[in-house]
């Protein structure tokens, strides 16, 4: 048997929620060729003769991680490093969330594109998953990538960005990119009900599109993480049972004090949801803040028509004066507007505020929050992201402790150096799996780390169909994570975001070290991970 690279004496975690071993595992190419429990005869130094040795003793062993909640279908294209998800151990990302993905991109879809484009400097163009493949493959990219399709591409690909209902014509449109971006690989469906133009968006419009992926998922940011929570869990788990497909709640929360004692009626639906036969999961990131669009923040009617259209409203006095008053009725808590904080803009001349909350922003400028904030989007032409402190530490570690609740980033993958080095992003880029396992998992006792492995190995692997991995077990691919499970945790800060973790030797993607005795190696092994293949 040919031994490329042998790892030996680890606490194997194979990801199955079973308790941990001992055991040398053994790698050829990019399959594990076996996992051996009687480590007394030391292979390596007699019959095997491996090209590498890892010494595991004293380390613990686990699948690569899978992040289920990603965003970085342009970043990996602006450097493919992908740096702050290797340094957390993460070797597979599901991307295409919250109804963006990388593909279709047709008419205005692909016009709405054009600022994140110019913003990481891409210069390739591509209208479907294929061609958009292709140039990643080409590309090379350090993890493995699997993506749902978003419901905001085929919309916006259809019908761009306004407010209107859709046609029996639209409808069938938007079902030929759907079943064409399956054909190509995607996993599934995704929506991000918040944004433009899925905002716009009817409930049997969803199921209707649900319908056409029965045998993969629909993931959904839904309506409402707050206010409208409970119906909007309520709508989710009706996609899923009228179109007859499992469902996935993106970054599950309590947003807003006023909503934080919503979390036990919340949990109680999505339990509820296996007596109306709807096969139900979810993820988050491990942090009381999110983070998105400074936009959100407005009237959904302001999204209608595209960006363009939007900053018309913005500049117009008349309509400016009204967006003013419906922000001010949604946000009447005189502390809303300390808990936002700008993480990143485009212009040098605001680069100052990055890090600073709008209520300081609008300190130093003597003017009130709101009008800061409308002129901020004015200024950057829309392209500010923010940072939202609402959320409550206890309903957190509720909602981590679920066996069906997955880990995942909501963050592209960034590099601590080159074009996606900028900005002050949010932490859980660099942070979240170390966190999860260190903070919650070790210190806190919210479930064993046998069970903390398996949510975000073999649990995601199995929720969004990625076969062999998430695993180890003879014949599974080799993405594997060598950590001190003893001493891992995140340095990430939301002053300095740009902190690796500790306690993470080696990371390997399919077969090949990504990370090596704690050093990233700059390797592009990551591979394409399509529905079917």
């Amino acid at each position: 048997m040919r031994i490329d690279l042998f790892i030996k004496d680890g606490l194997v975690f194979d990801g199955t929620g079973s308790e941990p071993f001992k055991a040398d595992l053994g790698i050829s190419g990019d399959k594990i060729v076996f996992v051996d429990q009687d480590i007394k005869g030391n292979k390596s130094g007699t019959m095997l003769r491996p090209e590498k040795v890892i010494d595991a003793d004293g380390l613990s062993v686990a699948p690569g991680f899978i992040d289920t909640h990603s965003h970085s279908e342009f970043t990996l294209l602006a450097d493919p490093r992908a740096e702050g998800k290797i340094c957390q151990g993460i070797t597979t990302e599901i991307n295409g969330n919250c109804g963006l993905s990388a593909a279709p991109l047709f008419s205005k879809a692909l016009t709405q594109r054009e600022e994140d484009f110019k913003e990481f400097g891409i210069h390739e163009r591509w209208s479907t998953f294929e061609e958009y493949f292709q140039i990643l493959e080409k590309r090379g990219i350090a993890i493995n990538f699997a993506t749902l399709v978003g419901h905001g591409n085929i919309r916006a690909s259809v019908r761009g960005y306004k407010d209107q209902e859709l046609t029996k014509s639209d409808i069938k449109k938007m079902s030929a990119l759907l079943r064409e971006s399956i054909s190509e690989g995607a996993i599934g469906l995704s929506t991000g009900l918040i944004y433009p133009p899925g905002v716009y968006s009817r409930t049997e419009e969803l199921i209707e599109m649900a319908g056409c992926c029965k045998n993969l998922i629909y993931t959904s940011h839904m309506r409402s993480e707050g206010d409208r929570l409970i119906e909007s869990i309520e709508e989710t788990i009706r996609i899923g049972k009228e179109a007859g497909i499992k469902v996935h709640i993106s970054h599950i929360k309590t947003s807003g004090e006023e909503n934080w004692h919503k979390i036990e009626n919340a949990i109680s639906l999505m339990k509820e949801s296996k007596k109306e036969d709807v096969p139900l999961t979810c993820d988050r990131y491990p942090y009381t803040a999110s983070s998105t669009d400074l936009d959100v923040i407005l009237p959904s009617w302001t999204y209608s028509g595209g960006t363009e259209e939007e900053l018309k409203r913005l500049k117009s006095l008349r309509i400016r004066e009204k967006i003013k008053k419906q922000i001010l009725n949604a946000h009447s808590f005189k502390d809303y507007w300390k808990k936002v904080y700008i993480s990143s803009v485009t212009s040098e001349r605001n680069r100052w505020m990055e890090g600073k909350g709008l209520s300081d922003i609008a300190r130093i400028k003597g003017r009130e929050p709101v009008d800061i904030l409308i002129e901020i989007l004015i200024e950057e032409k829309l392209k500010v992201n923010a940072i939202f402190s609402s959320m409550h530490e206890e309903n957190l570690k509720r909602f981590l402790s679920l066996s069906y609740c997955m880990i995942g980033t909501d963050s592209s993958a960034r590099c601590f150096s080159g074009p996606t080095c900028k900005g002050r992003p949010h932490p859980r880029g660099f942070g979240s799996f170390p966190r999860f396992l260190g903070k919650y998992v070790r210190n806190e006792g919210l479930t064993s780390m046998s069970e903390g492995i398996h949510k975000i190995t073999m649990l995601p692997a199995e929720t969004f169909g990625i076969n062999e991995r998430g695993i180890i077990k003879k014949g599974a691919f080799a993405d594997i994570v060598v950590f001190d499970h003893k001493r891992i945790i995140d340095r990430a800060t939301f002053d300095e975001p740009f902190l690796r973790p500790e306690g993470i030797h080696y990371v390997l993607v399919n077969g090949l070290p990504a990370m090596c005795e704690g050093q990233l190696t700059d390797s592009k092994t990551g591979r394409i991970l399509r529905h079917g293949r």
